[in-house]
């Protein structure tokens, strides 16, 4: 990783988890403590208002913002591929938020890196797979994900056998060609994943799940 990321990685560090030791730092950025010192020593003498409190640990000065990004043309490839990805892969709100920030981030543009985008390759600029609407109940399962909400399901297995069953939304995950919900299944006692187009039926439910149940513990978990 280049120095400059480095920098901008510990700017980031300093803003979220300040204040914060040269130890917590060392740890997070995979480097030594006398790294850390001469990387805040840097971005004092580059202007970054970071000061060090003996006991406490580095903080920034109160209302310090980083300059707008400075994107490469791969970093702006990148980004708008997986903008045309949510625009032609989701419906709803979250696509015409997808839609309204491609806007945002070429209005933005500086005109060289303007230029540039506009000779990247044609399947980056175009939607990047041909449109495609999302399953039923994707958006009531994204809804019910953003607001931690319980669902009552009917579902039909591949074997053709529907159950009924509480579940817990946990995450939406795109394969290719479908979309699969992962869950805390009220019926089993555990984590399942779904096939979000085998979704008969939807309603709102209570479901009272244990305290470890999580995105971040289901994604460890498989």
């Amino acid at each position: 990783m280049r120095k400059s990321d480095r920098l901008f990685q510990l700017t980031n560090l300093l803003r979220a988890h300040q204040p914060i030791t040269a130890r917590a730092l060392a740890q997070r950025l995979a480097v030594s403590e006398r790294t850390v010192y001469r990387y805040i020593d840097d971005l004092s003498v580059s202007g970054v208002p970071v000061y060090g409190e003996a006991g406490v640990g580095y903080r920034l000065t109160p209302g310090f913002e980083l300059p707008p990004l400075q994107l490469t043309g791969g970093e702006l490839e990148a980004l708008v591929l997986a903008v045309n990805l949510a625009t032609s892969r989701t419906s709803g709100q979250l696509a015409a938020s997808a839609r309204s920030l491609q806007s945002k981030i070429e209005a933005a543009l500086p005109a060289t890196l303007a230029s540039e985008h506009a000779r990247a390759p044609r399947t980056v600029r175009a939607p990047a797979t041909p449109k495609a609407t999302p399953p039923p109940y994707w958006d009531t399962l994204h809804q019910a994900i953003s607001q931690g909400a319980a669902l009552a399901m009917h579902y039909q297995a591949l074997n053709g056998d529907i159950s009924q069953r509480p579940i817990r939304p946990l995450g939406l995950f795109y394969w290719g060609n479908k979309w699969t919900l992962g869950s805390w299944c009220g019926l089993r006692q555990d984590y399942r994943d779904f096939r979000v187009d085998r979704i008969l039926q939807l309603t709102p439910a209570t479901l009272a799940s244990p305290e470890h149940v999580s995105l971040d513990d289901y994604l460890k978990r498989l």
